[in-house]
């Protein structure tokens, strides 16, 4: 390690050059401003509020009281393991792709599955040419398949998803609004297990050239508690140990790990591991973080982050955590009315449909129109057509229909 220190000195001060920088510029992207494609640069852009618990930094929280019994539970000497890099293994690119997609990115019907009942809706702007997690040869894993659809700011995002004959189907499929702070109902699956939106909690490759990642990591971890912390809302376990970490742990990298020894990218990486720290999404292997595939990550400096064990972290403190014995419960969306005008029409001609909604988080009409914001929107059925709006917010959701009559 000694004959390394120069050229590891080199690229910390470089590192701290571009950090400088890039904290002037934290989160002063906007969604409208990302660029398009597989793979874009956001040009940053940061999901969700500044005070989403994505976005919020824990450098000086408290630790957790459970935390050291928590870290062993994981296993204090297993190594941290960037699940993401460069090239392919097994024929498969090593994490999880996303796209970026302008407004006119036609809408299409996704054909749900296993988890229809705790899924949005749609339809959803997903392009037939979307990455599959795993491409070019996504076989039998999750199949994640995220879109940001950069003029209305919507995140789209499928579990275990498949092309057929033209025609997306998936187990799960959410939608979230990138301009607010949306939570799932609670006990509500996503894409996700934990309920949480995955793209946020993404290393990307444009993230780690600009200086700074401004956001927690999504992890896993082998065994989980039935229970979750926010932001998650949900859990896929039936163990009720204490000391397993429910969905939505949150581990800090401690505030004395020396991490100038690293690499100038991997520093980016620990600097975000000590500012927002990893939230835990899913069951998977142990302590592995989620990153994008990307040809431009270095794999050699991605594996020195393989050397750091567990007891180098720490539980932020959770707060309540939520188990089937004390799950919030609350009221669903009002829907006082949702009606179309006219509700006769030619085909092609516009109706405007109308809603009054109180206590909703987020809005789908179904079908053709897809998520909205505000009290109407205009749809142009071809044929006679029943749209269903469905509202939601924390506690579950509230669906009203209106037939249009197309002569």
């Amino acid at each position: 390690m000694q004959a390394n220190l120069k050229t590891f000195s080199l690229s910390t001060l470089l590192a701290v050059l571009v950090l400088a920088c890039a904290v002037a510029f934290a989160q002063s992207g906007t969604c409208s401003g990302m660029s398009v494609g597989q793979g874009a640069n956001l040009n940053g852009f940061v999901p969700f509020q500044s005070s989403s618990l994505w976005n919020t930094d824990i450098s000086v929280a408290p630790v957790d009281a459970n935390s050291s019994n928590i870290i062993n539970f994981i296993g204090a000497t297993v190594t941290l393991h960037p699940d993401f890099g460069a090239g392919t293994f097994h024929n498969q690119t090593i994490g999880i792709p996303y796209q970026v997609i302008a407004g006119t990115q036609a809408k299409v019907a996704v054909t749900l599955g296993a988890f229809a009942d705790e899924s949005d809706p749609g339809p959803e702007p997903i392009p037939s040419n979307a990455l599959i997690e795993g491409y070019p040869r996504p076989g039998n894993g999750d199949r994640h398949v995220l879109v940001l659809e950069k003029d209305g700011c919507w995140l789209y995002e499928l579990y275990k998803a498949t092309l057929k004959s033209g025609k997306w189907s998936a187990d799960s499929a959410a939608i979230w609004d990138m301009t607010i702070n949306e939570q799932r109902p609670y006990t509500w699956t996503s894409a996700d297990a934990a309920g949480l939106p995955i793209f946020p909690g993404l290393a990307r490759y444009d993230e780690v050239a600009a200086g700074a990642i401004n956001h927690a990591l999504r992890f896993t971890v082998p065994t989980t508690r039935r229970a979750f912390v926010l932001p998650a809302t949900h859990w896929a376990s039936t163990t009720t140990d204490p000391n397993a970490p429910p969905m939505g742990t949150r581990l800090r990298l401690k505030a004395g790990f020396n991490i100038s020894i690293y690499a100038a990218d991997d520093q980016v990486i620990l600097t975000a591991l000590k500012k927002y720290g990893m939230i835990l999404g899913d069951n998977g292997s142990a302590i592995f973080i989620s990153g994008v595939p990307d040809d431009r990550w270095n794999n050699a400096n991605l594996n020195l982050l393989k050397g750091i064990a567990a007891s180098n972290f720490e539980v932020v403190q959770m707060g309540t955590i939520y188990t089937p014995a004390n799950v919030p419960t609350g009221a669903n969306p009002t829907i006082s009315s949702f009606t179309a005008n006219p509700s006769t029409v030619s085909a092609g001609s516009p109706v405007t449909l109308s809603w009054s909604v109180s206590n909703s988080t987020y809005n789908i009409v179904d079908p053709q129109i897809g998520p909205v914001r505000g009290t109407q929107t205009v749809a142009t059925p071809s044929a006679t057509t029943t749209y269903t709006l469905h509202s939601t917010n924390q506690y579950g959701r509230t669906t009203a229909s209106v037939t249009v009559i197309v002569q």
